[in-house]
């Protein structure tokens, strides 16, 4: 089944809502963007691969002072696969709180469950090389 402007909508305010619930500590509200089993990968990052949201929290606390003040997510490509799940890529931008700004490729894969629209597995990529010739 093709998706609909409805699903795009769904899933395109889906990651958007990533940025606001990480940067106001709102880990409760997560699980209204993350499947309650997400596998998320942040091994680019140095951060392994964490199982669930206790675990997504946890890292985030572990972080603290290191975390982003604000993430900001753009570029929010989707498509769907034949088995129904939506892969959506985007890109993440981080504001440090020096005012400094790192650059991810967040890589998802979506899935309709119960509860709606949920980010089932999401792989971490940090662009830290210029484009060169």
């Amino acid at each position: 089944m093709a998706l609909t402007i409805d699903d795009r909508i769904a899933i395109t305010d889906l990651i958007n809502l990533h940025g606001h619930l990480t940067d106001r500590g709102d880990f409760d509200g997560l699980a209204a963007l993350f499947a309650a089993d997400v596998t998320y990968d942040v091994s680019a990052l140095g951060g392994g691969v964490l199982a669930g949201l206790a675990a997504i929290r946890e890292a985030a606390l572990t972080l603290a002072d290191r975390n982003p003040v604000a993430h900001h997510v753009t570029n929010i490509v989707l498509r769907e696969t034949a088995d129904g799940q939506v892969h959506a890529l985007s890109k993440g931008l981080g504001i440090m709180a020096d005012g400094s700004v790192g650059s991810v490729t967040y890589e998802d894969t979506v899935e309709r469950t119960a509860a709606g629209w949920r980010v089932t597995h999401r792989i971490v990529r940090p662009r830290r090389t210029p484009l060169r010739e």
